[in-house]
C-alpha cells in the first residue's frame, strides 16, 4: 500500500478505481501484506514452535479466516458463532481454543462434541459446568484454566485484561485451588495454564512481568502443563514513529520461559496479522464550516468503524489523490449517525478537500468490520482482498432490504 504518481494503490489498485467501481465505504484487504505479517511471527517464534491461534474476533471475515487457516494458524473463539465460523474455514478442530468469561450450557456441549484443541475456563463455576456436561457426553475434558496475572499491559483501560479489577481469569489463589479440583476430576483433563493481559499492547515490559507470574504459579503447582496459553495482544503502528513491541526480545524472554517449564506455547495473535492489511475508503458528502473547524462528512461512520468513537482510537487519514494546495483550515472528521462520538479525527494542515473526494482510513484490517453493526438502521459496507493481482469480493455491500 503506497502512493504512485499522486494516487494511492492498494496491491497495484487505484484505490480511487476501487470505490467508483464498488462504491463507498469500502473495506479493502491485502493478501500481500497479511500473508507477510504472518510470516514475520512465525518467523519471530520460529525457534520455540508454537501453535499460532488467530484470534477470530479481531476479523470474522470466512475468506479471510479460511486464508490465515492455509498460512498455518489456527483459531482462538470467544462464542458458537465464532467456532462455527472457524471450522467452516477450514480451520482443524485441534488447533482451535476456545476463550471467553461467558460459555454457555451450550457452547461448551458443542465445543465438546467437535473435539477441539482446548476450552480456557474462567472461574470455578465454569469449570463445575463443564464437568457436568462431560459427564453427560461421557466425555473428558480438555480444558485450560485461565490466570489473571494482575499485571498491568500499559493499554487503553478499554481492553486492559490481565488486571485484577478486570473480569478476566481468576486470581493465583484461586488457580491453585481450582487445579487441585481439575486434577481429582474424572471428567476433566487439565492441559493448559492460560492468560491473556491486554490487547495494542507496545512495550515488552508487560510481557516481562507476566512471564515472571507465570513461572512463579506454574513452579507452586509441581505440574507439567503440556500447553501454556500467552494470549495475544502484541500492537501495532496505528502512528508514524509509534513506540513497538520488540519481537526478536520477546522471542527470547519466551525461549528462556520455555526451556524452564518444557510447555508447548500458544499465541492468539489477532491485530498483528491482520490490523494494518486493512483500509476503510469512504467519501466526503459535505463539507461544513463550524465556529472554530470545518466538519468533513464522510460517508463512513461509527458502525462501519467503532474503534474511535468507542476507545478514541486513532487512525490515520490520507488522500486517495495527493494535491499540492494545503488547507489552513482545522478539519474534523465525522460520520452521518446522530451522535457526536462519531467521528474519526481532528486534523489541522491538510491538503484543501472538497466534496465528493475520496478519502482512506488506515489500519482498519483488525476491530473494524467485526465491531460493525447497523446502527441507524445503517447497511454494513462490502469487503475486497486483493491477492495475486485479483479482486474478489469477500462480503457484499448488504442491501436495505436485508434490513427493513
Amino acid at each position: 500500500m503506497n502512493y504512485k504518481k499522486k494516487d494511492f494503490l492498494i496491491d497495484g489498485f487505484r484505490a480511487e478505481l476501487l470505490a467508483k467501481r464498488y462504491s463507498t465505504p469500502l473495506y479493502c484487504y491485502s493478501y500481500k501484506k497479511l500473508n507477510e505479517n504472518v510470516k514475520v511471527f512465525q518467523k519471530s517464534f520460529k525457534s520455540i514452535n508454537p501453535l499460532i491461534c488467530f484470534a477470530v474476533k479481531s476479523n470474522t471475515n470466512k475468506f479471510l479466516i479460511n486464508e490465515i487457516g492455509k498460512l498455518g494458524l489456527g483459531a482462538d473463539v470467544v462464542s458458537i458463532g465464532e467456532l462455527v465460523r472457524a471450522l467452516k474455514s477450514g480451520i482443524k478442530p485441534k488447533k482451535i481454543v476456545f476463550s471467553g468469561v461467558g460459555k454457555t450450557s451450550n457452547e461448551i456441549r458443542y465445543a465438546l462434541k467437535k473435539n477441539i484443541l482446548l476450552i480456557n475456563a474462567e472461574s470455578k463455576s465454569e469449570i463445575l459446568e463443564i464437568e457436568k456436561i462431560s459427564k453427560n457426553l461421557k466425555k473428558i475434558a480438555n480444558i485450560g484454566i485461565r490466570l489473571n496475572p494482575n499485571t498491568d499491559a500499559k493499554t487503553l483501560s478499554q481492553i486492559s485484561t490481565g488486571k485484577k479489577e478486570n473480569k478476566f481469569g481468576v486470581s493465583e489463589k484461586n488457580f491453585l485451588n481450582l487445579f487441585q479440583y481439575v486434577k481429582n476430576s474424572k471428567y476433566l483433563s487439565l492441559k493448559c495454564l492460560s492468560v491473556h493481559i491486554g490487547s495494542q499492547i507496545t512495550s515488552n515490559k508487560p510481557y516481562e512481568k507476566m512471564l515472571k507470574v507465570l513461572e512463579r504459579v506454574i513452579k507452586k503447582t509441581n505440574f507439567k502443563f503440556e500447553y501454556v496459553d500467552l494470549g495475544g495482544g502484541i500492537g501495532i503502528n496505528y502512528e508514524k514513529n509509534h513506540k513497538k513491541i520488540n519481537l526478536k526480545n520477546y522471542s527470547l524472554k519466551v525461549k528462556k520461559f520455555q526451556k524452564k517449564i518444557k510447555s508447548k506455547i500458544i499465541f492468539e495473535p489477532g491485530r498483528f496479522i491482520i490490523g494494518n492489511s486493512g483500509i476503510l475508503i469512504t467519501k466526503i458528502i459535505y463539507i461544513k464550516e463550524g465556529y472554530k473547524k470545518n466538519f468533513i462528512i464522510l460517508d463512513a461512520a461509527m458502525n462501519d468503524l467503532m474503534r474511535p468513537a468507542l476507545y478514541k482510537a486513532y487512525h490515520q487519514i490520507i488522500p486517495c489523490k495527493i494535491k499540492s494546495k494545503k488547507s489552513k483550515k482545522i478539519y474534523e472528521f465525522v460520520g452521518p449517525i446522530c451522535e457526536s462520538t462519531d467521528k474519526f479525527s481532528t486534523i489541522k494542515k491538510f491538503q484543501e478537500l472538497h466534496e465528493k473526494d475520496l478519502l482512506v482510513i488506515c489500519d482498519v484490517g483488525a476491530y473494524g468490520m467485526s465491531l460493525s453493526s447497523n446502527y441507524n438502521l445503517r447497511t454494513k459496507p462490502a469487503e475486497l482482498l486483493i491477492k495475486n493481482s485479483k479482486i474478489k469480493v469477500i462480503n457484499k455491500r448488504q442491501k436495505l432490504k436485508d434490513l427493513i
